[in-house]
């Protein structure tokens, strides 16, 4: 799984650099613990713009993409937005490593058995899921890309209105 995931993020051209537009099917449930073991749902969150990324520590595009998902959720923390970090089975320790490190604003769930992460469809990492805030998955992006670009915050903001 890790060469994929550095396959994807080298592979991946610039005009991939966008968010698609999801059609998947039914946006799966997702309900988890974070890492003080408090217990996320996703449809607790209805009504906001939900980004969903998929990721591990060991993904070198994963750890790169997290300080612009951090500025994204500042941009947009006065609004109706939120962001779940999803890590797939990696030993709490490992995670809370790289969280003292890069310091993040929202939550990181554990999906300790990647049960989730097959559900959603997250077969290569990253992978990231915006969903509206009538609960259905809009868009999905695979590999890194910079949350913070204007272009992707209008297009997350057109979504909160």
């Amino acid at each position: 799984m890790r060469f994929l995931a550095l396959v994807l993020a080298l592979a991946l051209p610039a005009s991939a650099q966008e968010l698609k537009p999801w059609a998947g099917g039914a946006t799966p449930p997702l309900e988890l613990s974070d890492m003080k073991g408090a217990r996320h749902r996703l449809a607790d969150y209805r009504g906001k713009v939900v980004l969903v990324n998929f990721w591990a520590t060991w993904c070198v595009p994963c750890r790169d993409e997290m300080p612009s998902i951090e500025r994204l959720r500042a941009s947009l923390d006065s609004r109706r937005f939120a962001v779940l970090a999803v890590n797939l089975a990696e030993p709490e320790s490992r995670i809370q490593k790289f969280l003292d490190a890069v310091p993040l604003g929202f939550p990181v769930l554990l999906d300790r058995d990647a049960k989730i992460a097959r559900a959603w469809q997250a077969k290569l990492l990253p992978a990231t899921y915006i969903v509206g805030p009538d609960g259905s998955i809009r868009y999905r992006h695979l590999g890194e890309l910079d949350w913070s670009k204007p272009e992707i915050r209008a297009q997350i903001a057109r979504l909160m209105k």
